[in-house]
C-alpha cells in the first residue's frame, strides 16, 4: 500500500510525504533523468550537489543492452547507477513516441522492472498523440487500461505506475483516469503531453492535466510525464502534479540552451548570464562560448539543473506561504500562450473542481497580479456563499452603495453607518466584488492587498455580481442619506456587531446556522486593546471564538453540540468508525483510514464536527482534507481534533 501523506496545500498542490524502500521523497520533486548509456551528472552528485532525492531510468535502455541487463539483474538497479535512494524507471513508452514500435512484451517490461529492484516502475502503456481521432484514442485507452490490469499481477512488491492516456478528450481522459483508479495501480503519470508542451499548448495541457485529475484517486502520486521545463511547473503543481522528471537538462544543454525559470536562451544570443546560480557567478557568457563543447556542455546542464530544482522550491515555499496561485499567475505574464491555460481555469467546471480543494482562509493576504485575480477559486466561493448562504432580505430592505475604501470599511464609514437605521444596510462596491459592510473583516475581504485601479475585465465581473446582489432592494444613493438618518447612531451601532456575527456564522458554517449558536440571551466580548469581536456566548456558553488573523470563527465544543442537534445528517460532519470512538474521545486527531463519510461542503480548514456511526458527537475539530481526499487517503491526519465532547 502507498504511503502517501500530505503535509501542506495550496490550490489544488500540496506537499506531500511519498515514501518507498529507498527513503521518503518530499512532493512537489523532479526526477532527473539518468540514461545508463550516457551519465553527464551521476546520480550521486545529483543527490549530493543539487539534493535530488529521487531519480528515473529508462528500464527499456537496460533491457535493450546486454552488459546492463545482466548486471542490473544481478545487482539491481540502484547499484547499477550509484544511487541508494528512491528510483524510478520508465518503460519505453516515450521511445515508441519517438522511434516507433518497442520489441518488448508489456509485462515482460513490468516483470523486469521488478526484478530489478526499481521502487516505482511504469507499464508500458500506448502513447496517444494530440491530432489523434477521438476513435484512435479510445482504442489506445482500452489497450492502455487492459495493459494496465495484466501488468498489475506482476508488480510484487515494486510500486507500479499506470499512465493515464486519452490524447486531449476530456472525458476520454476522465474515463482513463477512472478505470485506472480501479485498479491496484500506485502511481499515477499523466502521459501523452509532450507534445503539447514542445509546441506550447498550455491551453490543451491544463485542460489534459484537470479532466485526468478529475477522475483519479486523489490519494496518490501523480506524475506530470515528461515535463522537465521550469516555466509549466507552477500551474501544473497548482493543479495537482506531485512528481516532475527533467531530461531537459541535458538536451537544452547539448543544444547550447540555457533553462531559465521564464523560459530559455540560446547561449550564441546573449552578452550576459541573467543568473545567479553557482555556474553563471562563476562563468562569463564569453567564457562559456569559447571553453570546450564537453566542458561547456557539463555547465550548461549544471545550471539547468540548479535553475529546476530551484524553481520546485520557490514552489514548495508558496504552498506553505499560501501564495502559490499569486506565483501561476505571475509566471503566466512571462509567456503568452500561459495566460491562455490561466483562461481556460475561468471555465465555470474547472473553478467548480478547483474550490473543492482550496482551503478556506490562508497565511498572506491576498494580492492582486491582474486579471486572472477575480477568477481565483477563493473569490469564487466568497461570491457563491455570498448568495447562497448570506442573509439579506431578513434583516434590511433598502441599500447604500459606497465605493471600495480604506480597510477596514467598517472604521472608514462608520460615521455613516452608526446614523442609519437597522432596516437598511450599507454595501461596499469593492474590486473583489459586492461586499455587505459586516463582511469586512473577513478573509479575503480585508486580507487583500488591490491597487487603485484594476482591469476592464475584473470592474465588469464586479459589476455583474452588484447589480446581481442589489436586485429586489430600494437603492439610495449617498447624497440622500440625511433623509433616513438617525441621530442617536446607538441602535445602528450595536446592530453592526451583532449583524457581522450572524453574517459570519453563516458564511462559515451554513445559511440558519445562527439560528442554534444565537439561540438565548447573547453576549459578545470584545478585545480592549483593537475594540474588535473575541469571543460569543449564548446564555452564557461559550459557542464561538472569532480569530483575528482571518475574521473566521473557531467552533467551541458549546457550539458544536448546538449546530449538530440543528443540521442534520451529515452536514459539517465528520464520520469515524465506532472503533475508535475513545481514541477521538481522548483528544487524539482523525487520521484518514478512520474516516467513513464526510459532509461534501467541507473544505480544507473548515470547522467540523467529529461523530461517530451513530452520529454521536465526539469532538469538535479543523478538517484537514476535503472529503474525496478523506475517503482515499490511508495515510495522514483528516480532522485537526480541538476540543472534545465530554457531556453524555
Amino acid at each position: 500500500m502507498v504511503e502517501f501523506e500530505i503535509k501542506y496545500r495550496d490550490c489544488a498542490g500540496r506537499i506531500c510525504k511519498f515514501k518507498t524502500k529507498h527513503g521518503i521523497v518530499e512532493t512537489p520533486a523532479l526526477l532527473p533523468v539518468i540514461n545508463p548509456n550516457k551519465t553527464i551528472i551521476t546520480p550521486r552528485e545529483m543527490m549530493n550537489r543539487f539534493h535530488a532525492e529521487m531519480i528515473i531510468t529508462n528500464s527499456y535502455i537496460i533491457y535493450k543492452n546486454r552488459e546492463l541487463r545482466e548486471k542490473a539483474l544481478a545487482e539491481g538497479v540502484h547499484r547499477l547507477l550509484g544511487f541508494d535512494g528512491p528510483l524510478m524507471t520508465d518503460s519505453g513508452t516515450f521511445q515508441s513516441y519517438v522511434y516507433g514500435e518497442v520489441n518488448i512484451d508489456p509485462t515482460e517490461i513490468v516483470k523486469f522492472q521488478r526484478d530489478i529492484g526499481s521502487d516505482v516502475g511504469t507499464i508500458l502503456d500506448v502513447f496517444t498523440l494530440p491530432d489523434e481521432t477521438l476513435e484512435s484514442a479510445e482504442e489506445n485507452v482500452e489497450e492502455t487500461i487492459k495493459r494496465a490490469r495484466e501488468s498489475i499481477k506482476f508488480k510484487g512488491e515494486m510500486f507500479l505506475a499506470c499512465t493515464i492516456q486519452g490524447s486531449v478528450y476530456q472525458k476520454l481522459r476522465e474515463r482513463c483516469a477512472r478505470e485506472i483508479s480501479k485498479l491496484d495501480s500506485d502511481f499515477y503519470p499523466i502521459g501523452g503531453v509532450v507534445p503539447l508542451m514542445e509546441n506550447q499548448q498550455y491551453e490543451k495541457l491544463a485542460e489534459v492535466i484537470i479532466s485526468s485529475k478529475m477522475g483519479l484517486d486523489p490519494s496518490k502520486p501523480v506524475h506530470l510525464f515528461g515535463a522537465g521545463h521550469p516555466l509549466i511547473f507552477p500551474l501544473a503543481v497548482a493543479l495537482g502534479c506531485d512528481f516532475f522528471d527533467s531530461s531537459a537538462y541535458a538536451k537544452y544543454a547539448d543544444d547550447d540552451r540555457l533553462i531559465m525559470p521564464w523560459g530559455t536562451l540560446k547561449l550564441d544570443e546573449i552578452d550576459e548570464l541573467p543568473c545567479t546560480c553557482p555556474v553563471c557567478s562563476k562563468h562569463t557568457a564569453r567564457e562559456l562560448k569559447t571553453m570546450s563543447k564537453k566542458e561547456r556542455f557539463r555547465l550548461l546542464a549544471e545550471h539547468n539543473l540548479y535553475v529546476s530544482f530551484g524553481e520546485i522550491k520557490k514552489i514548495r515555499q508558496a504552498i506553505k506561504d499560501g501564495n502559490l496561485w499569486e506565483l501561476v499567475e505571475r509566471k503566466a505574464t512571462s509567456n503568452p500562450y500561459l495566460m491562455d491555460a490561466l483562461r481556460v481555469l475561468e471555465k465555470r467546471k474547472y473553478k467548480k473542481w478547483l474550490e473543492l480543494f482550496e482551503p478556506i482562509s490562508k497565511k498572506r493576504a491576498l494580492f492582486y497580479t491582474g486579471r486572472h485575480t477575480i477568477h481565483r477559486p477563493i473569490i469564487y466561493r466568497y461570491h457563491n456563499r455570498l448568495f447562497d448562504r448570506y442573509k439579506r432580505k431578513n434583516y434590511y430592505d433598502k441599500i447604500v452603495v459606497v465605493p471600495e475604501s480604506r480597510k477596514p470599511f467598517s472604521r472608514y464609514y462608520k460615521h455613516v453607518i452608526q446614523r442609519l437605521p437597522n432596516k437598511i444596510n450599507v454595501v461596499v462596491d469593492s474590486k473583489l466584488g459586492p461586499v455587505p459592510i459586516e463582511l469586512d473583516e473577513m478573509y479575503p475581504i480585508a486580507q487583500s492587498i488591490m491597487p487603485n485601479e484594476v482591469d476592464n475585465e475584473t470592474k465588469s465581473v464586479c459589476k455583474k455580481l452588484l447589480r446581481k446582489f442589489l436586485d429586489g432592494f430600494e437603492i439610495i444613493s449617498i447624497e440622500d442619506l440625511s433623509k433616513y438618518t438617525d441621530l442617536s447612531g446607538e441602535k445602528g451601532k450595536r446592530d453592526l456587531d451583532l449583524r457581522r456575527v450572524v453574517s459570519t456564522i453563516c458564511m462559515q458554517f451554513g445559511k440558519d446556522a445562527d439560528m442554534a449558536l444565537l439561540k438565548g440571551k447573547i453576549e459578545l466580548i470584545k478585545s480592549k486593546s483593537t475594540g474588535k469581536i473575541r469571543n460569543i456566548y449564548s446564555d452564557k456558553e461559550h459557542v464561538l471564538s472569532m480569530r483575528a488573523s482571518d475574521g473566521l470563527f473557531t467552533l467551541k465544543i458549546a457550539g458544536a453540540r448546538r449546530l449538530h442537534r440543528f443540521f442534520n445528517y451529515p452536514q459539517l460532519r465528520v464520520v469515524v468508525r465506532n472503533e475508535c470512538r475513545e481514541f477521538i474521545l481522548d483528544g487524539k486527531n482523525v487520521f484518514s483510514k478512520f474516516v467513513v463519510e464526510c459532509d461534501p461542503g467541507l473544505r480544507p480548514l473548515d470547522e467540523c464536527l467529529i461523530v461517530d456511526e451513530n452520529d454521536r458527537l465526539l469532538a469538535v475539530g479543523r478538517c484537514l482534507l476535503n472529503r474525496l481526499e478523506m475517503l482515499s487517503f490511508n495515510y495522514g491526519v483528516a480532522v485537526k481534533t480541538r476540543e472534545k465532547n465530554l457531556k453524555k
